[in-house]
């Protein structure tokens, strides 16, 4: 998804350059942190503060434009919200790669929710390991 003006719009928020930003920088990248996001945005605009992005990441999150993905001892990252699936994140270099949820497990997480009269909204599942990079 590529119209970033009409994605903020329909979530009630103005297209600023900084949200625009980010959310390229999460297109590009896949899964960021917001070091890497500031680092990033900072070369294309110098005059841009880390508390200004922090800001915007967060409105982003609470209107659920992106999704913060947190990482066990580290710093969470950051993509932009799409269809469920299952993050297998590295436990040696934290690279975080996705996996889709198959329908039997989508709904496998629904009954369990239902036998505890809980009504599941949204899930989110982050298996953790070691990546075919850094095992050997």
């Amino acid at each position: 998804m590529n119209n970033y003006h009409e994605l903020l719009k329909s979530s009630g928020l103005k297209a600023t350059i900084q949200r625009l930003g980010i959310l390229e920088e999460l297109q590009k990248s896949g899964h960021c942190s917001i070091d890497d996001i500031y680092t990033t945005l900072k070369e294309k605009y110098p005059s841009i503060s880390l508390a200004t992005v922090y800001k915007n990441i967060q409105t982003l999150v609470e209107k659920r434009v992106i999704i913060e993905v947190p990482i066990s001892g580290a710093k969470s990252k950051y993509e932009l919200k799409k269809q469920d699936h299952i993050h297998l994140i590295c436990q040696v270099c934290n690279s975080v790669e996705d996996e889709s949820v198959e329908v039997v497990t989508q709904e496998n997480l629904m009954l369990l929710a239902q036998k505890d009269s809980f009504i599941l909204s949204r899930s989110q599942i982050n298996l953790y390991g070691v990546c075919r990079n850094c095992q050997g």
